[in-house]
Formats: C-alpha cells, structure tokens, sequence
C-alpha cells in the first residue's frame, strides 16, 4: 500500500516539472490555498497537489482518501486503489473510466515488522527526482434531505452541513524487488512520458506495472514520522535502528 508520501521540491520547480500551475489565488473558484511548501509527511485526510484530467494545466490540492460520488457520506476515504480491480471495482470504476489524476511525488514511506515494532523506510530515486504517482479522483456531493412543510405542504430541500467535496486515491500495484523487502505492495510511478497517456487514454491499465527498481533506493527513517503531525527535513534522514 502507500499510506504516507513526500514532496520537497520548491513551487517554482514543481511547476516547472508538470508544466502545471497552482491556481491563482484570486480565483474565487480555487477552494484551496493556491501556494504550495515542501512536504515530508503527507497523510490521508490531508489536501495535497494533484493535477487531474479535467484541468492538467493546473495543480490544485485535493483530500487524500476518495470518496465515491454515489457514497451515503463523506466518511471513510479510500487511500488506494488495486492496479488489479480498479477497473471494476464499483468503488473505483468510475473513475477509473472519467476522473484520473496525476499525484506528484518524490519519494514514500514504507513499514516492515521487527520485534522493535514496525520500521519505517523512506522509498524514492537515487538522484530525490520528483515523479508522478497514478491516482484517481471523484467529486462527492452532499444529498438533499426534505424537511418540514412549505406554504403548499410540500416538503422543503435541505442540504446537509457538508459541502462538495473533491478527493482523491493512489492506485498501487506489485512491488518492484526492492519494494518488496518492505511489502506486498508498492504505488504505480508512472514514467515521464507516460504521465499525459495516464490522463487521457481510453483503457491505460498497462501502465499499472511495478517501476524498475533500477536507480531506485531505500532507507530507514525516524519513527518520528509515524506521527502525522510531524512534518520537517529532518524525518529524510537516515535513520539506524537499535540492535
């Protein structure tokens, strides 16, 4: 699975990398704060960068955890999508079929058992190059209730408290050997080339492969980072664990 990421790269060379801008931040429309600081603990429930199929042109900060459109609520985001199912799982056919996004990145977090507990490894290319992982977005909204009595006696439309919400999930596949070391599981990085075929093909499920482990390395980091909360350079570093 992939259930915790980074992304340390200034703005201006993340736009540059996706030839994608942040919205503007007098776009009435953005929903999100437009500017972007490097990140070194990305978790599920937070708004992180996306660009997705409907606007690649623009990174825009999506919540991480998909929520089906046809879903009774906004709870319970999915994190990851199987490479294996995701074109026919109700949850994510969808889509997989309309609605697919690119989630930069520069490396992830992996965490294997010892008798300490579970060790957290870093993943990410041997030269920190950002790349894009293949992802899945939907737009979820809020249903309409009918309350009490209008002036004709018909029921009154309500909308929950709830917004409209936009999320998105990390598609995940077979490791590479490295990556299995670690788990059973690893996201699908996509090649630079790949990046606009991911977005815009008609049935792109031969991207879903696991990447070459090749230039690829993996490292221990800080349980420090198994906490959400925590989110600095220092949880990059290597990390040795005791015995």
């Amino acid at each position: 699975m992939c259930g915790r990421y980074t992304l340390t790269v200034a703005q201006d060379d993340l736009e540059a990398r996706f030839d994608a801008r942040f919205r503007d931040a007098s776009d009435p429309d953005s929903g999100s704060d437009p500017s972007f600081a490097p990140r070194y603990n990305m978790a599920p429930g937070q708004e992180l960068p996306v660009i997705t199929d409907a606007e690649p042109e623009t990174i825009q900060h999506l919540e991480w955890g998909l929520v089906p459109s046809w879903a009774d609520d906004d709870s319970g985001g999915l994190i990851n999508a199987r490479a294996e199912s995701v074109a026919e799982k109700p949850s994510f056919r969808e889509a997989y079929q309309r609605r697919r996004c690119l989630v930069p990145a520069d490396g992830f977090y992996e965490w294997v058992e010892t008798d300490d507990g579970k060790q957290p490894y870093r993943v990410s290319f041997e030269d920190e190059r950002v790349f894009a992982l293949a992802g899945l977005w939907e737009r979820w909204e809020p249903k309409t209730t009918q309350t009490g009595l209008d002036a004709f006696g018909g029921g009154v439309d309500e909308e929950t408290e709830s917004g409209p919400l936009e999320t998105f999930t990390i598609v995940t596949t077979e490791p590479n050997d490295l990556v299995a070391d670690l788990h059973h599981r690893m996201a699908v990085i996509l090649e630079p080339d790949d990046e606009r075929r991911w977005l815009t093909a008609d049935d792109p499920r031969a991207l879903l492969e696991p990447h070459p482990a090749e230039e690829m390395r993996t490292y221990p980091v800080s349980t420090a980072m198994n906490d959400p909360s925590v989110d600095e350079p220092s949880l990059l570093e290597p990390f040795e664990p005791a015995g």
